[in-house]
């Protein structure tokens, strides 16, 4: 081998080494510092000028929110949009949970034609609405619990 090629070697080899070690000082800064939690609340509702057209009556049975009663984050309250809710460890989740048995993308809450689906999104211990473990996507109303590992979310209208 010409002296080339082992110095070509040698710098290739440094730089996947530097590689390696910045993408482990990556990893170890994560379990340090955990992950960064994103404020999700919407802007305060602005108040209404007399002569407007008054919103319709909403379906008492509909959901509009999802509330955690219990768990790590007990208190929450988090708004449920047209395009859906993902639930799950993983920081880029609407709804970011603080559990060991919930996985990155666990659940998603989703919109149908005639409500609100839940659907489990492969995880390894379940998504569950009492006893039921839930799979495909299962409509849910108003008042529905739903329990992801030891955190429990509830729908609210």
């Amino acid at each position: 081998m010409s002296e080339l090629t082992v110095t070509v070697l040698r710098f290739g080899l440094l730089l996947l080494l530097w590689a390696f070690v910045l993408s482990l000082a990556g990893v170890l800064r994560s379990d340090l510092y955990g992950t960064r939690v994103i404020n999700r609340q919407g802007a305060p509702a602005r108040s209404r000028r007399p002569g407007r057209d008054q919103a319709p009556r909403r379906n008492p049975r509909v959901p509009t929110h999802l509330a955690i009663t219990s768990g790590p984050l007990t208190g929450t309250k988090l708004s449920l949009r047209d395009k859906g809710v993902l639930i799950g460890r993983n920081p880029e989740s609407s709804l970011v949970l603080d559990d060991d048995f919930a996985s990155g993308r666990h659940a998603r809450i989703i919109r149908g034609e005639d409500g609100w689906y839940v659907e489990d999104l492969g995880s390894t211990n379940g998504t569950f609405i009492g006893d039921y473990r839930v799979g495909e996507a299962v409509p849910v109303e108003t008042g529905t619990t739903i329990r992801i590992g030891k955190t429990l979310i509830e729908l609210r209208s």
